[in-house]
């Protein structure tokens, strides 16, 4: 039985995820910065949990004891665009702090936890960071622009993982629906305009993320490592 955690594991794309590897007989952890949402979590799924700040040094650090001793599975979840809850910046300080939490919530996250629990990684273990169809469009300023840089490091630990026969993969979705990504900021047109991008007519799902998470995460999967995966309906062309 595998040790899984998964960052930003109490919603969306992370609950699903977390009922995929619970499914499969994994041991599961998920974490989050709202304990609530997290405990509640949790509780449906039958699966640990640990509250704290993936972008924080000291949370994590705080956070290493309630975490498993030995990691097989980590899944880096957490994020999303934090310039959706600010004001547009005015100002060198404003638009610092704006690129600064981006840079923290979808980059740091992933690097300050993989990072803590690298020595708990056994060979052959998988890491998947999850990115976004941002990383490779124009329009989304700093979000896509961490993201991106997401990407760059995914090959990099994917070079540190290889000597032990770890992996390192990105899974990056397009439009996926019931998440907490967009808020309100979504109507009907703006979804059927990212659906017509599409080469399958239809917005994707956390399961669809979770499916290729899961072979990513897989023994069967030894074999690719630092590689973008891209599960968005053909709404863009790894080629």
């Amino acid at each position: 039985m595998r040790n899984v955690v998964i960052t930003g594991g109490a919603t969306g794309i992370g609950y699903a995820l977390a009922r995929h590897f619970m499914n499969a007989g994994d041991r599961v952890t998920i974490t989050g910065r709202r304990e609530h949402v997290l405990k509640e979590a949790a509780g449906r799924l039958g699966v640990a949990y640990a509250a704290f700040d993936a972008a924080d040094p000291d949370a994590v650090t705080e956070a290493l004891g309630r975490l498993p001793a030995t990691v097989h599975v980590l899944v880096n979840n957490a994020g999303g665009n934090t310039d959706r809850a600010r004001p547009a910046a005015r100002g060198l300080r404003a638009v610092a702090e704006a690129w600064r939490a981006n840079l923290d919530a979808n980059l740091m996250s992933a690097v300050l936890v993989t990072s803590a629990l690298i020595p708990r990684l056994p060979a052959g273990a998988r890491v998947v960071n999850i990115g976004s169809i941002a990383a490779r469009g124009t329009g989304s300023g700093s979000y896509g622009a961490a993201k991106a840089a997401l990407e760059s490091w995914t090959a990099d630990l994917a070079a540190e993982l290889g000597g032990s026969g770890g992996t390192a993969n990105l899974v990056a979705p397009g439009l996926v629906l019931d998440t907490e990504f967009f808020g309100d900021g979504l109507d009907e047109e703006g979804i059927r305009r990212r659906v017509a991008n599409t080469r399958n007519g239809r917005a994707g799902t956390p399961r669809d993320v979770a499916a290729a998470v899961g072979f990513l995460a897989s023994p069967e999967a030894g074999h690719v490592t630092g590689q973008v995966v891209h599960v968005n309906g053909g709404a863009y062309l790894g080629r």
